[in-house]
């Protein structure tokens, strides 16, 4: 289990340096209209992501295994 949590925590960081040396001036302009929204409505977003992924993870986990 710790495996595959450092594991999964080493992959968000890769794809998250990824889109940052692909495509810098994007991520710029996506942190500034996050830093833009309220604070509801930003962890309203968060609370959809995380609901998301971890439907993602069920179903994966289900499904592929």
């Amino acid at each position: 289990m710790a495996v595959e949590l450092l594991s999964a925590l080493c992959l968000v960081a890769v794809l998250e340096g990824l889109f940052l040396f692909v495509a810098p001036r994007g991520w710029k302009r996506a942190a500034e209209q996050l830093y833009a929204m309220p604070d509801r409505q930003l962890r309203m977003v968060g609370a959809v992501v995380v609901a998301l992924g971890v439907l993602a993870l069920w179903w994966v986990r289900r499904h592929w295994e």
